[in-house]
């Protein structure tokens, strides 16, 4: 539905609770059988009870899902046992949930962990068809939220309506919290928050106090992430493992907030907390985060006793893999080779003693490929070549058959670069064909990718837009009633009816103000998001757009026979391209990085046409390069439009010039100019083919540009002019702005 049709049944709905009729009550018919799910305390389905009514002969046990049907009524006692033992038992009685004790001290499915204390099982109450269909719903909706989550939206639609029609807080509650997890898969921590507060709202349980917390840190609401947690800390009868979390989550926020000592204290205290519980998962996590403060605050001495202490910790080979590459990756930022080599073997052979291709743990991935990646890397840092060769060769080859093109992209490179050092020219440029031509396969499936998401986001919000709507009319329900009652009260007062109306208006129009507010902010939102993915296409689009660029004069330097500078050229652009890779994800990059990559690019290009011209590259030394940020590859197409369309088809040696000034203390000066032979006349050199076709790189540069002002405030000004009255040469200025 569009907005107006909203606005229209909503006013509609609202004139109707001023003729609300008198609804007769409806009695449900007994049933005699009862339905129910016995769940552990972590809402985990258990199998395999027996459950036998007092007194009766009839008895069954509960499915792979937990739940179970028998003949039994309100006053009936029903036992549950396992294997032959008698847990406990409870009478019906119409509650909302049962939870009984394990008095035999029965730890069902968990017998490694147990405890004096009694374990509990949690069972709804005494349910009809509608609420077995709410559960079955709010089942299916969990089983899909991570690999389906659209599916799983849809599930969670219809156990909203059944919610809305009993007005069952607990599986409003339930629903709600599950939307959340939906969201917090999909990053959308904005929509996660809303549907964790609706949830909070109707059912104010710890767990989703917890969720709600998380997902105010994570969508950067740090004060109040703060304010839940410490409300949390307050609260009675949360548990151990509870403890943990709310103390992680607090020192995940001072560490946001830049308040690194209380960060180290609160995780400090999970970790001793952790540790009275025997949470090796907790314990090995609590010490990477401890360690990557540490490593912060440049004490990297402790960072790896942290670090090094998981190590002692029982765990199995895929997380000892995990453990291993984490500390791999450390010694790599803290450029000690050979103990980053000895760890990168560790993981490898953690990897191939618990014989699996990849490790998953808390949304961490860890592949044999990657792995065999990361080692042949580091024993190219260290110099060893040959079996750097070996090992990134197998790691292209699982990697191809695992289409993980990423991995097999870097295999390729460091594959090239490898064969460059010793020489081996034809191996290094048939890697390097391999890479490019994977490069536009990769580029290709990106699109696809983006296409995807485009699709998917509309498909959510659709369904959001849905669930809303079911929201507003439960809200619009609960106001019939009460304008209901309040009539009947009121028949006869006829003036005090007149007063009702108009309250209940203007109580409405001040929803219909909130509801376009939300529709607004919805909106604004999208288009944030939308604008995103259009710069996320932008950049892979100038990757492959300069890379053929560049490769056109490798081409030229191999068809001159120019062996020696192609190999020259081939190693400086090699070095060129994976600064440009490293940086094409970001959206910004410091002034400095831009001049490294300027700087090369203009030597790339100066070596090739050594005769049409000499550069000049300026920058004022009193401008902090480290202060300003760019956007990454923005002067690149400008001098290359330079040298290609002004100064390689002057006959007489032209001058391209850079110069960097600063404005003032919040601006700088970007000037790129050159005595080519201008605009007008090389659009007039150009075929009938090439007018038809529009500059690659300097449509892309406009419309990141475009886009990059919209979302940070006028960051970049760009004016283009010719640089003499007879229109030959041409001038670029570009206007840099700090904030």
């Amino acid at each position: 539905m569009t907005h107006k049709n909203y606005i229209i049944v909503f006013l509609l709905l609202l004139l109707s609770t001023i003729s609300f009729g008198q609804e007769k009550n409806r009695i449900s018919t007994p049933n005699k059988m009862y339905s129910d799910r016995v769940t552990d305390e972590f809402g985990k389905p258990l199998s395999g009870i027996q459950i036998r009514v007092k007194g009766k002969s009839a008895r069954t046990y509960t499915d792979a899902n937990g739940e179970f049907s028998i003949n039994a009524k309100n006053g009936d006692v029903i036992i549950l046992s396992k294997n032959g033992v008698t847990i406990n038992s409870y009478r019906l009685n119409g509650s909302i949930y049962y939870e009984v004790e394990d008095k035999d001290n029965v730890v069902l499915e968990k017998k490694e962990k147990k405890r004096s204390s009694s374990y509990k099982f949690k069972t709804n109450k005494l349910r009809s068809d509608s609420s077995v269909q709410f559960q079955n719903f709010l089942d299916s909706a969990n089983r899909y939220k991570k690999s389906v989550p659209a599916k799983s939206i849809e599930f969670i639609g219809n156990s909203l309506k059944i919610a809305n029609e009993s007005k069952n807080k607990e599986q409003l509650g339930a629903s709600y919290s599950v939307l959340g997890d939906v969201y917090m898969n999909l990053a959308q921590y904005d929509l996660a928050v809303s549907n964790y507060t609706i949830a909070t709202d109707n059912v104010n349980s710890t767990p989703n106090q917890l969720k709600l917390a998380k997902a105010l840190l994570l969508n950067e609401n740090f004060t109040t992430s703060k304010e839940k947690y410490d409300a949390l800390l307050k609260k009675r009868g949360i548990t151990t493992s509870q403890k943990i979390e709310i103390y992680e989550g607090l020192g995940d926020v001072h560490k946001k907030e830049r308040r690194q000592t209380k960060a180290f204290d609160m995780y400090q205290t999970a970790l001793t907390l952790a540790k009275q519980l025997s949470a090796t998962s907790k314990i090995t996590s609590l010490n990477v985060k401890i360690s990557a403060l540490l490593e912060e605050q440049g004490e990297t001495a402790k960072a790896e006793d942290y670090l090094q202490s998981n190590f002692t910790v029982q765990q199995s080979p895929e997380k000892i893999a995990l453990d291993n590459n984490n500390a791999a990756e450390f010694y790599s930022r803290n450029k000690n080779i050979d103990k980053e080599v000895e760890q990168r073997k560790k993981t490898l052979k953690n990897l191939e003693d618990a014989d699996v291709e990849e490790v998953v743990v808390e949304d961490v991935k860890l592949t044999k490929p990657k792995a065999k990646l990361d080692l042949g890397n580091a024993l190219l840092k260290q110099n060893n070549t040959n079996d750097a060769i070996s090992f990134l060769e197998e790691s292209e080859a699982e990697a191809e058959s695992a289409d993980d093109f990423k991995t097999q992209i870097d295999a390729l490179q460091s594959l090239s670069e490898a064969y460059v050092s010793l020489g081996d020219d034809d191996k290094a440029l048939t890697n390097y064909q391999k890479y490019v031509s994977l490069v536009d396969k990769v580029y290709k499936q990106k699109e696809n990718e983006i296409a995807r998401l485009v699709g998917l986001n509309k498909d959510l919000s659709e369904k959001q837009n849905r669930i809303s709507s079911l929201e507003k009319d439960r809200e619009l329900s609960e106001s019939k009633i009460q304008l209901y009652q309040t009539e009947n009260r009121l028949t006869v007062e006829n003036d005090r009816r007149q007063k009702l109306i108009i309250y209940s208006l203007l109580i409405g129009l001040a929803l219909l103000l909130f509801s376009l507010f939300w529709m607004f902010r919805s909106n604004r939102q999208r288009k944030l998001a939308n604008n995103l993915l259009a710069l996320k296409s932008l950049r892979t689009q100038m990757n492959p757009h300069f890379i053929f660029n560049a490769l056109n004069s490798v081409n030229s330097f191999i068809a001159q026979n120019d062996e020696r500078t192609a190999n020259r050229y081939l190693t400086d652009f090699s070095t060129l391209m994976r600064s440009v890779l490293v940086n094409s994800e970001e959206d910004f990059i410091s002034l400095e990085k831009e001049l490294e990559l300027l700087t090369l690019y203009l030597k790339l290009e100066h070596s090739r046409f050594q005769d049409k011209f000499d550069y000049e590259l300026y920058v004022d030394k009193t401008i902090d390069q480290g202060q300003f940020e760019i956007p990454p590859m923005l002067l690149q197409p400008y001098i290359e439009n330079a040298v290609w369309h002004g100064l390689r088809y002057k006959k007489e040696k032209g001058l391209l010039k850079v110069s960097l000034s600063s404005k003032d203390d919040e601006t700088i000066l970007i000037e790129i100019s050159d005595n080519g032979i201008g605009r007008k006349k090389s659009k007039a050199l150009k075929t009938d083919y090439q007018k038809k076709q529009q500059s690659k790189g300097m449509q892309n540069i406009k419309q990141r540009i475009t886009i990059l002002n919209e979302m940070y405030k006028d960051k970049v000004d760009v004016y283009i002019e010719d640089l003499h009255e007879d229109t030959t040469g041409t001038k670029v200025t570009l206007i840099l702005k700090k904030e």
